[in-house]
This record gives structure tokens, sequence and C-alpha cells, in this order.
């Protein structure tokens, strides 16, 4: 009979006993309160950050209003100011100009023959006698020689006539020989004569051209490229020639000015006055020369209106050229003592011109004035300014009438005082 199986209660796994004060099971609460420090920090940060919230939301406000209370307030704009200051100012006549030498000789040969050498360098400057080149003088000195022959056979000729004129003289007054006889030699003389001035002009003329086969310089300047080379046959007729010389000291310069202002340089000649011309690169950068007014054309030209003027130079540092374009400056009058601003300083509008004039206050108004004479970046004002008012030269675009502006000084530059004449 089999035994009944019987179970026996096993023990199970025993859990990991927890410690006393986290032993939930047996109700203990210890845990509570030896945590509570952590609940504080929690808490804690909590109240930081609020903090924090609120200290960014409060800056916020006050640049907020800061902000509003700027914008309520006037704004101060700004600008750069110069003071209207007095001074004379030179009245010049402005013109485009193109440099001329006065004498520009093209160099030929005046007789034919091989150039036997050259004996210039390109761009040298020569003075007026100066050995240019040679050409060969052999076929005129033969010639020469041959000429100086028939002139010393003619003046045999001569004297062989004398001498017989001498004896039918004699003869004619002894009664021996007529009369017809005694004439005939006195134009036998005569003519013997005749022919030795022909010979003397003939031993004059080939010592020309043998002359002629020594090329000298006409005129000082400086000459330009050589036209042929030494070795070519040259001829008195090549339109070339050998080189050009052009004068380069002194220069001058041609330019026009429109006929209505013709009058007052006309006035200005007249009184004997020599007036000032200044000659300057394309930009008017750069003061190239200085010389003064020759003399005014005979005529206006109809088609455009204008009177051409010629001015000379001294060109000593020969920074003038011959066909270069310059802008002129022809002085005509100083005016003295004129209140003088920058030409950036003028405003045109609907009522004319004016400027924005700064006040005491660093307000600007707007002043309407009368404009003058222009020079540069200067004008005189005749009327509307002062010397010592302060005038805005940069920035006025922005302005309004009572506007509040900050005002820097130009820089030096834009004040340069001109004092010329």
């Amino acid at each position: 009979m089999k035994q009944p199986i019987t179970l026996e209660p096993q023990e199970t796994e025993s859990r990991p006993k927890l410690p006393a004060d986290l032993d939930l099971d047996n109700g203990n609460t210890g845990g509570s309160k030896s945590y509570w420090w952590v609940w504080l920090l929690i808490f804690a940060a909590i109240g930081y950050g609020c903090y924090r919230l609120y200290l960014m939301e409060t800056a916020k406000g006050q640049q907020t209003a800061a902000k509003r209370e700027m914008m309520r307030k006037p704004q101060s704009l700004p600008v750069v100011a110069s003071n209207a200051v007095s001074g004379n100012l030179p009245v010049y006549l402005r013109a485009l100009g193109t440099v001329t030498a006065f004498n520009t000789v093209t160099v030929k040969p005046q007789v034919d023959g091989p150039l036997d050498q050259v004996l210039f360098h390109e761009g040298q400057y020569v003075h007026k006698g100066d050995l240019l080149a040679e050409i060969d003088p052999r076929p005129f000195q033969v010639a020469l020689q041959q000429a100086e022959g028939n002139l010393t056979k003619d003046e045999a000729v001569l004297k062989d006539a004398q001498a017989i004129y001498a004896r039918d003289q004699e003869l004619y007054n002894a009664q021996i020989i007529a009369k017809q006889q005694l004439d005939t030699q006195a134009a036998t003389q005569s003519e013997a004569r005749a022919a030795i001035a022909v010979d003397q002009a003939a031993v004059n003329n080939t010592k020309l051209q043998l002359s002629y086969t020594r090329i000298i310089a006409p005129i000082s300047g400086r000459i330009g490229l050589r036209q042929v080379d030494a070795g070519n046959i040259v001829h008195a007729s090549d339109p070339n020639g050998i080189a050009i010389i052009t004068q380069l000291q002194p220069i001058s310069v041609l330019f026009s000015i429109p006929q209505e202002q013709l009058p007052a340089v006309l006035a200005k000649l007249r009184q004997g006055a020599k007036l000032r011309v200044d000659a300057y690169n394309q930009d008017e950068s750069v003061k190239l020369a200085t010389g003064t007014l020759l003399t005014v054309d005979n005529q206006i030209d109809a088609t455009t209106g204008t009177s051409k003027l010629k001015a000379v130079f001294d060109n000593t540092d020969n920074k003038l050229f011959p066909n270069q374009f310059v802008n002129v400056k022809l002085w005509l009058n100083t005016e003295r003592n004129v209140t003088i601003v920058p030409a950036v300083a003028i405003q045109r509008g609907p009522t004319g011109t004016f400027v924005y004039l700064v006040q005491s206050d660093n307000t600007v108004t707007v002043r309407p004035v009368k404009v003058g004479l222009s020079e540069g970046n200067e004008v005189s004002i005749d009327d509307g300014l002062k010397p010592g008012d302060s005038v805005v030269v940069d920035g006025a675009e922005k302005l309004t009438e009572g506007m509040k502006v900050s005002t820097r000084p130009a820089r030096p530059e834009n004040l340069k005082r001109r004092s010329q004449g």
C-alpha cells in the first residue's frame, strides 16, 4: 500500500532585510525624518528660479520703458559742421587747354645724295647750329672745283682782253686803227667781265650746295624719332624729312573761354595787367606750371561762341609736353575780405539757396543765403551769414527745421584756405 505523499513546507528564499529605518512592513517611518533636506533643496531651487525669472522680466520692462522714454525725447542727429570765415577768394576762369610748341621744324635735306651719317640721338635736346647729319659732299666738291676752274679761265680771258684793249687804245690814239676795232675790243673786255661774274655766281652756288651737305639744327629744342637711317639716298623733295624738332622752352598753351567772359579779360589786358595762368593735370590734383597770358585771338569762333587765348610758360622742368591736355585756370581778380564757407554747405530748394545754421542750443535752422563767387571747394556768401557762423557740411540731407544735432568739426583739409593773388 502506497504511502501518502506529504508536502512539507519549504523555506522560501529569504528577502534581504531592509534597514530598520526603511522597513515599511514593520510600519517604521523613520525614513521620512532622515531625508527632509532633499525636499528643502528642491523647494529652494524652485524659489531661486522664480526669483531669476522675476529679475529678467523686471529688466525687460525697464529697458522697454527706457526705449519709450528715449523715443519721446527729441533725437540728436550727428552732423559735421564748419565755421564761416573771412578771407580772400581768387576769381579764376577755367578751361581745357592744349599744350603747343612755340616752333616746330621738320628737318629736311636741301640737296640730294647718300646720307653718310646721323649725329643725333632720338629724343635728344639740340641747340641751334648743332650738326645733325651729313650727306656725301664729294659730288659738290667736284662741282666746286669745276666752277672755280671756269672762273680762273675767264679771269685770264679778261686779263688778256684788258691788255689788248690798252694796246688798241694807243694804236687808236696814233690813228693806226679804226675806232670800230677799239670799240670791239672794249666789248670783248666787258664780255669777259660778265663771264667772270657768272663764274663767281656758280662758285658761290656750288659752295652753298656743299654747305647743305651738313644738316644743321635750325632751332633749339627736342628732336623726335629719326625718319631715315644712314646709307639711304635722301632728296630735298622728301615729305617726312630726317626728324622733327619742337621747341619746349618756352612753350605755349591754347585754350578757349566763352565770349561772355572775354570783355573782363580784355579790360585787364588794356590796363597792362599780367594775368597769371596755372596749368593742372587732368583731375586738378597737381599744378604742372605757372605762366602768363600772352594774347587773345582777333576773332570769336562763330560755331562755338568762344574766343581762343594763348598763354606762355617757361617750362624749365619740362612738365608740359606738346599736344598734352591740361586744365587751365586763368586768374582774373581776387575778392578780399569776403565771407567764405565750404561749397558742400550750400543747399538748394524751391525758394533758392540756403544753409543749415547750427545755433547755440545745438539746434539747426534754415538760413537763406545769397551765394557769390565759387572757387574749388569754397564759395563766398554775399548775404545771410557772417564770419564765425557754424553751418552743416555733412549730414544735411536728414535735417529739418529745429532738429537737435551733435556736431563734430570738419577735417582740416576741408578747411584749407586759399590766399593766391
